[in-house]
């Protein structure tokens, strides 16, 4: 594949998940990331156990691997200033600066927009943060389950009136992902001004802008009107109350399939044929798009009915030749084995540390039409040495300063 960020060095300074994937989203676009790492404790993420989210085989952790493939590591004690003189002699050689580190952290380790531009007056200085830059809560960190998911409105947007508990994110990292991808989109942006303008910019994105943008239509509907969106009760009907050939119906195995016709009259027809009830097509309370949304519930009730009747991978084969819109609710499985995914190249293969050969999702970005080639993760400070020889350092000079602790 094209890797059109071939020549760009990215210095990076963030843990977890969100910002570092973005670093990995860069790697695989061909920049030379550098993932700084604390000396002694590493990415704080690196053996974290936390539900699903520690599986790990071997040395291969999908929890650090995803968020770091394809970079290189190398140990500092940023605290200790040999280390970071190695930093700022670092900056001086990239065109990007990446960090999630609370402003109170950055002002103590010296890793401020100023400290980085007075290495490299043009580097781009790049901000992942919890809740922006500005306003009371600037200072405090957060997490995607807390700030994107919940405070950004998504869980409250999917919780029922008459839920026993808020609904949680659909997988560990969710809102993290799209930040990184987020981050790295405004990334490119900045790098093609900067090849412009000549002009170097600070780059800001946080858990709580993006997850407002995730849901700017109910947020936009509801500074409009005053009032919250609606969400459908768990007792109430399957079908959308609108909108008949639109829903997560039940199938008879307890597996659920959604349609999203948002134009009925047009696809009413076919679907009645697809669900053996031609004589709904022809019948006076269904026979045009305007009755159609009139009764939108009773329709939705022969739609569930029948439905019901089969089970999911019976509508699976059935509904191939459906005109209208429809998707299989699947699990995590089922999607990384989804012959579509697979076709697109979504899932991509990668040789991990003991030589055994794994599989990531690849970021949904392609160049003419090739998935990314990935590397692997790397190791805890894998790369310490290679990147000070790099820098010019002998070896006597890179044992000193792994003396004085400097260094892994």
């Amino acid at each position: 594949m094209k890797t059109p960020m071939t020549g760009v060095r990215v210095l990076e300074v963030a843990q977890f998940t969100y910002t570092p994937s973005a670093g990995a989203v860069l790697a695989d676009w061909g920049a030379d990331v550098i993932k700084v790492e604390h000396a002694v404790t590493g990415d704080a993420q690196r053996g974290l156990q936390i539900g699903t989210g520690g599986v790990a085989t071997g040395r291969f952790q999908p929890l650090m691997e995803h968020p770091n493939r394809g970079k290189r590591s190398i140990g500092l004690a940023l605290e200790h200033p040999q280390a970071r003189a190695v930093l700022l002699e670092l900056a001086r050689h990239s065109d990007v600066f990446l960090t999630n580190f609370l402003p109170d952290a950055r002002k103590k380790l010296g890793i401020e927009v100023e400290d980085l531009r007075s290495a490299n007056p043009r580097i781009i200085y790049v901000r992942g943060s919890a809740h922006g830059q500005r306003g009371p809560d600037a200072h405090q960190g957060g997490y995607d389950g807390s700030t994107y998911w919940s405070r950004a409105g998504s869980a409250m947007g999917l919780t029922p009136s008459d839920s026993p508990k808020v609904i949680n994110p659909p997988a560990g990292a969710y809102g993290d992902s799209l930040g990184g991808m987020t981050i790295a989109g405004g990334v490119a942006a900045a790098l093609f001004a900067r090849e412009r303008t000549g002009e170097p910019s600070v780059v800001d994105v946080s858990l709580l802008g993006l997850g407002t943008w995730a849901t700017a239509l109910s947020v936009n509907n509801a500074l409009l009107t005053g009032e919250v969106p609606p969400v459908a009760p768990l007792a109430g009907p399957a079908t959308n109350p609108f909108n008949p050939t639109i829903g997560n119906y039940r199938t008879s195995d307890g597996r659920f399939v959604n349609l999203m016709m948002l134009q009925p009259g047009r696809y009413w027809a076919d679907l009645c044929r697809h669900l053996d009830r031609e004589d709904l097509v022809s019948d006076e309370r269904f026979d045009s798009g305007e009755k159609l949304i009139t009764n939108a519930l009773e329709a939705g009730e022969y739609v569930a009915d029948a439905i019901a009747s089969k089970p999911y991978d019976f509508w699976m084969e059935r509904f191939k030749t459906l005109e209208g819109q429809w998707a299989p609710n699947q699990t995590a499985l089922e999607l990384g084995n989804d012959p579509q995914v697979r076709a697109n190249g979504y899932i991509v293969a990668v040789v991990d540390a003991d030589g055994n050969q794994r599989e990531l999702v690849a970021n949904p970005v392609q160049f003419d039409e090739t998935p990314p080639t990935l590397t692997r993760g790397p190791q805890f400070a894998e790369h310490t040495d290679a990147i000070l020889a790099e820098l010019g350092r002998n070896q006597d000079e890179i044992i000193d300063l792994k003396i004085a602790g400097a260094v892994t």
